[in-house]
């Protein structure tokens, strides 16, 4: 009740603050010139005197106006905007105006302010002369973690890059001939008081030497470099709290500026003098001359529309889906209310109307009198039931203190509930005398499936035992005994009792029919199930048995289930299986000697099937992989292709007709109380599932009400991401992640892309300067200017596109707008002149990171090649997914026959296959085969490299690109080489459900050995540092490889071990 009145108590907040000239927070992204900060609330651009007061409105559209810079001379404001349907430089005169588009680049799948890698095209700075503005871009990378600084031309043209390989927040000095910047791009990234190897340094690259410094080197974040005469002023967490500190390049001395303890400041900006920023919300100036800080009191008086309550319509959204018993109607969850929606003709009713608590999962009781569900409403999630033909006459059942509930599952006789809880519990609540009992606490993980025998005094559930096989066991309500009734040796789950309480159905991983790789001598198995049934005592015949036939389920429910009667003597040897062909299997149902199931098997798609156990035989229903059997056995409920169907039920094929209409399920939003509702959840979530239960022995509660603070402020969904990002990232833990949610989505436009590089040449033409290869064979690696009958060079001149001459287009892609994956003509001539100009028909792509990727593993390929002799192999590995999976394979068999071998980790975005790879690299050799004729020998065992090994691995290596250079030296495979890595190693899974959508990424999987956790905020220590320049790796020049050469090359003199020879033949004539 105390965190009930707590949240109305906000509610009331909220409602207070914004009907008044309240003080505005949560503006982000500040910059100052002069007597004017411009900044962005909600997504729109707003302009303020220096002194606060009431903010102007610049900007309106629906998309995202974010980072906004004045140029140096105060005539212009640069932002990046999404009005044409991507993330785009834009500029517009200082006091507003029209926005002026100034790139043209790739519209990128990761381009979200929620996403940890950032928005993409972000707006860095100007040049001092105002008239070039910088902006980071990852349109020209194949890693995510990467971006580049590019030059864009305030009068038009094409962009520059800066002759850095990667780099992100920078400033100029004042003659312009040095860059201050970090290397790193992390600001969004939900992960406080990080130390792991991606935490950045301030640098200064000179433009004139090409030499670059770093002018910090601490293990915290020092980042956001401002340049003011001769002091660099930045942000750094070295105290923990991100506070601005400045180094003076004078005594390269460094001094403390502020003593936040609270907010982090973010995203400051230098104006002549003064230095804007946020905290917590609020806009501070800090004064350069005498160190004066100031926080600005800044009203915006507007309409929040995009706060303001909605009708929605949430058919879209309608989740656990139950049927009623007769089949008359559904009850459902959608944005966090429960429905009761009609078959066919009726009145849809919401029965909760709660837009600040989080209805799921409702169960209709099998009688017809209540709908069972879990809500937060009371501040944590309970049971509650409720009569399904009144509004919120709900009932609660539970008054839990804490912890995570999934689903609900009722007994027959609609008196008693089983749920599985985050704790490994299985538990039973009667809902008369609300007496709970623990039923079963398991050791390995959540309990999933369980389900009731027809007499209500058994529950059957599965389970892993202690070598993590699946076990079916029985618990008996009345004697509270546990049994275990399958056996240990095979996976078995999904147990059903029939209604006639003569089977327990269930199945289980009996079948080994192994398929063979074709990459090596290696096997899997896949297609290993099939449904079994046991006996439920020794006097029930076995509908197989060689004996008289007799007729089995015939409805005799209710007799049955009086004579129910469970023998658990010898119940094992009274398992037999349903004579179908394995593969796999769920959804089990009987009802009336028919046993309903969904099949599956590799390369085909879901069935939806019975099996008559009178007839002997199987019966195809359709191609429907979900569906329920309402309580009175008479009807099924089927979804397809976004639609739920009610039907008899079947005993032959099904063709679905009329679906169950969702029209009417629409809901009056309150949104400020839905973002209060998703806040606490998050919060709760990260409680119940961090992988330490001390939570890293931080103050949740503290944080939990700091953050909260800023709820009432937040007009935009964008907003209560950053405000559960801010929260998450103080338990100091990767993977913690948060993101999507219901936010207006703008359409995406995307630029075509040529698989090339252009200058704009003097003539007006455009040269190209470089054409990626291909595979143009493979979808993702087309290269539109090498397909088959095109004659294109690098150093031709594209002179028209469509028919439009280009000499008076001033950047090649701003005509490629909305022409990926479109055929157009294009004008090809190879002199400047454009004469003899021939036509040519390509279909631009919309992405080139796969080109660009491929481009540079085959470069390095090559160098480590010529650089060897060809002695040594390359393989990248750009993550642990299957994709990285993928490129292994594809680069490791073809090289065994290799001296050595360097495995590149670097950028490796993470996953969970690399003791696939380890596996693969720990392979020794034991015995040698060979062949008459045959010169080549074998090893075995087959597939291994027998030579030395190097591994490179950078600051981008995350997650299990982590955990893969640590086992590479915990084995020790080899040397060592590059930087440490990210450090981020506490494993995650799926998000759970949240009202509008939003995911949540909970870390809860930690890795340990002998000594204690490893690697996590950390990473993994190279045996040799090598850091690559980033003017150097521009130029092509990869020191790091470079470096693994040298040393694989030493390591292959050291080796000192060869492959036994085929030796002389017997001589058995004696």
């Amino acid at each position: 009740m105390k965190k009930f009145l707590v949240f109305c108590f906000i509610s009331f907040l909220s409602f207070s603050l914004f009907s008044q000239n309240a003080e505005t927070r949560l503006m982000r992204f500040p910059d100052i010139y002069g007597d004017k900060i411009v900044f962005s609330y909600a997504g729109d651009l707003y302009l303020v005197s220096d002194q606060g007061g009431l903010a102007r409105r610049l900007t309106s559209h629906e998309g995202l106006e974010i980072f906004p810079r004045f140029s140096p001379d105060g005539k212009h404001i640069a932002f990046t905007a999404q009005y044409d349907g991507n993330s785009e430089v834009y500029i517009m005169p200082a006091e507003g105006g029209i926005p002026k588009r100034i790139t043209y680049t790739a519209c990128l799948n990761r381009d979200d302010i929620s996403d940890r890698m950032g928005p993409n095209n972000i707006v860095m700075t100007w040049t001092n002369d105002s008239k070039n503005v910088v902006y980071r871009t990852r349109g020209k990378s194949f890693n995510d973690f990467k971006g580049q600084l590019f030059l864009a031309p305030v009068d038009g043209g094409m962009s520059e890059q800066l002759p850095l390989a990667y780099a992100s927040w920078c400033s100029y000095s004042p003659d312009g001939n040095k860059l201050a910047l970090n290397q790193v791009f992390r600001e969004f990234r939900t992960w406080k008081y990080y130390k792991g190897g991606m935490a950045d340094d301030i640098w200064i690259f000179d433009f004139k030497t090409k030499k670059i410094e770093n002018i910090t080197n601490n293990v915290a974040q020092d980042i956001f470099p401002m340049w003011h005469e001769n002091k660099i002023y930045f942000l750094s967490d070295r105290d923990r709290t991100m506070n601005l500190f400045v180094y003076d390049l004078n005594n390269k001395n460094i001094e403390k500026l502020t003593n936040f303890t609270d907010f982090d400041i973010k995203f400051p900006s230098l104006g002549k003098g003064y230095i804007v920023f946020e905290n917590g919300g609020y806009i501070y100036k800090f004064n350069l001359n005498d160190n004066k800080l100031t926080k600005l009191q800044i009203q915006i008086q507007e309409d929040f529309a995009n706060s303001r309550n909605i009708i929605k319509d949430v058919s879209k959204s309608a989740t656990n889906v139950h049927i009623s018993p007769d089949g008359s109607r559904l009850t459902l969850s959608a944005r966090g209310d429960i429905f009761s929606v009609p078959a066919k003709n009726g009145i849809t009713k919401n029965l909760t109307q709660s837009s600040n608590a989080h209805d799921r999962n409702p169960v209709w009781s099998p009688d017809g009198k209540y709908i069972a569900y879990l809500s937060d409403k009371s501040g944590e999630y309970q049971i509650y039931i409720q009569e399904p033909d009144k509004v919120n006459s709900e009932k609660q059942l539970t008054n839990f203190e804490k912890g995570y509930i999934y689903k609900l599952v009722w007994s027959p006789d609609s008196k008693n509930l089983l749920w599985n809880t985050k704790s490994l519990e299985l538990n039973c609540i009667n809902i008369e005398t609300k007496a709970i009992t623990t039923i079963h606490k398991s050791i390995a993980r959540e309990i999933y499936d369980y389900t009731w025998s027809p007499d209500n005094n058994w529950v059957a559930f599965s389970d892993e035992d202690e070598n993590r096989v699946l076990q079916i066991y029985l618990y008996n309500i009345k004697d509270k005994k546990e049994y275990k009734v399958t056996s240990q040796w095979y996976n078995s789950y999904s147990p059903h009792f029939s209604h006639d309480g003569k089977y327990l159905f269930f199945i289980s991983n009996r079948d080994f029919n192994p398929i063979y790789s074709a990459v090596e001598w290696n096997i899997a198995y896949q297609d290993m199930s099939r449904i079994y049934f046991l006996t439920l005592n020794s006097d029930i015949k076995s509908p197989f048995a060689n004996e008289n036939i007799e007729v089995f389920g015939k409805d005799t429910a209710k007799k049955d289930d009086k004579a129910f009667n469970l023998e658990i003597k010898n119940i094992e040897n009274r398992i037999a299986v349903l004579p179908m062909l394995a593969g796999n299997f769920r959804n089990l149902n009987y009802v009336n000697g028919k046993l309903y199931f969904v099949e599956s098997r590799r390369g085909q798609s879901s069935k939806f099937k019975y099996y008559d156990l009178n007839e002997k035989k199987e019966q195809e229903i359709g191609d429907y992989w979900n569906y329920q059997i309402s309580a009175d056995r008479k009807n099924v409920l089927v979804y397809n292709n976004g639609n739920w169907y009610i039907s008899n039920l079947p005993t032959g094929s099904l063709s679905l007709k009329e679906s169950v209409s969702f029209s009417d399920l629409k809901i009056n939003i309150d949104l400020k109380a839905e973002w209060q509702q998703i806040y606490f959840e998050a919060w709760r979530q990260m409680r119940d599932f961090l992988y330490d239960p001390n939570l890293h022995q931080v103050d949740w509660e503290k944080q939990k009400n700091k953050y909260a603070e800023l709820l009432p402020y937040v007009n935009s969904r964008n907003d209560l991401n950053y405000i559960i990002g801010e929260l998450i990232g103080e338990l100091n833990v990767g993977h913690a992640y948060v993101g999507g949610g219901d936010r207006k989505e703008i359409q995406r436009i995307k630029t075509g892309l040529l698989g090339a590089e252009f200058e704009k040449d003097k003539s007006g033409y455009f040269k190209i300067t470089k054409i990626y290869q291909g595979e143009n064979w493979r979808n993702n690696l087309t290269s539109p200017l090498t397909g088959i009958g095109l004659d294109i060079n690098e150093n031709d001149y594209i002179t028209s596109i469509n028919g439009q001459d280009l000499k008076e287009v001033d950047n090649i892609f701003s005509v490629l707008i909305d022409q990926a994956d479109k055929m157009i003509e294009i004008e090809v001539s190879t002199s400047s002149n454009g004469k003899n100009a021939k036509k040519y028909f390509v279909k631009p792509i919309s992405d080139e990171a796969d080109l660009i990727y491929f481009n540079w593993v085959r470069e390095n390929i090559r160098k480590v090649n010529e650089a060897t002799d060809g002695k040594v192999g390359y393989i990248h590995v750009p993550d642990m997914s299957v994709a990285g999976l993928n490129e292994f394979m594809k680069y490791y068999y073809p090289q065994l026959s290799k001296q050595a071998l360097i495995i590149d980790d670097r950028g490796n975005g993470g996953g969970n296959v690399s003791p696939m790879l380890i596996e693969r690299l720990r392979r020794e050799l034991s015995i040698m085969g060979m062949q008459r004729d045959v010169p080549l020998t074998n090893m075995k065992p087959r597939g291994m490299l027998f030579g030395p090994k190097v591994l490179l691995l950078d600051n981008y290596s995350a997650s299990d690109g982590d955990l893969f250079p640590y086992q590479f030296k915990r084995h020790e495979l080899g040397v060592t080489v590059g930087q440490r890595s990210w450090g981020g190693v506490v494993g995650i899974r799926g998000s759970l459900p949240f009202i509008d959508g939003a995911t949540l990424s909970k870390p809860e999987f930690a890795h340990f050995d002998e000594n204690g956790w490893i690697i996590e905020g950390y990473g993994v220590d190279p045996d040799v540092v090598v850091e690559n320049d980033p003017y150097q790796e521009f130029l092509g020049n990869d020191q790091q490889l470079n470096e693994a050469i040298k040393i694989i090359l030493q390591e292959i003199e050291k080796f000192g071990k060869t492959k036994p020879a085929i030796p002389d033949f017997p001589n058995k004539s004696k």
